[in-house]
């Protein structure tokens, strides 16, 4: 069974950073794609930034782009996701997601239950 299990959420003030991990189990964790996606209440879902499974390629949402970092450890089975500069905005639930390949344009099959970002002004 495959499991994401997410860390690292807290709360932080406008400006500082936060560190964001997710722990894979349950299958080959270096042949999918992952990638964050963040939910705030009355908000659209969204998806923060995406790592093929080499980490060799990444996307990120414009929101975030110069801000944010996505990694991988493959020998460690976790990704992580760097979050410098935040803002009050950036407040919302991230949850970590696989996708079934290797890149990150196909669908997504697994999600981990979330970790609670708060940035405060």
């Amino acid at each position: 069974q495959v499991q994401l299990v997410e860390s690292g959420g807290g709360l932080v003030q406008a400006g500082g950073s936060l560190r964001l991990s997710c722990a894979a189990s349950g299958r080959s964790f270096g042949r999918h794609a992952m990638g964050w996606f963040r939910q705030d209440p009355g908000k659209e879902r969204e998806l923060v930034a995406a790592i093929n499974w080499s980490g060799g390629t990444t996307h990120y949402a414009d929101s975030v782009t110069g801000r944010f970092n996505i990694s991988r450890d493959n020998s460690k089975n976790t990704v992580y996701l760097q979050m410098n500069s935040l803002k009050p905005e950036d407040t919302a639930v991230y949850s970590c997601v696989s996708y079934y390949s290797g890149n990150y344009y196909g669908p997504l099959d697994y999600w981990g239950q979330g970790t609670h970002v708060t940035v405060s002004s």
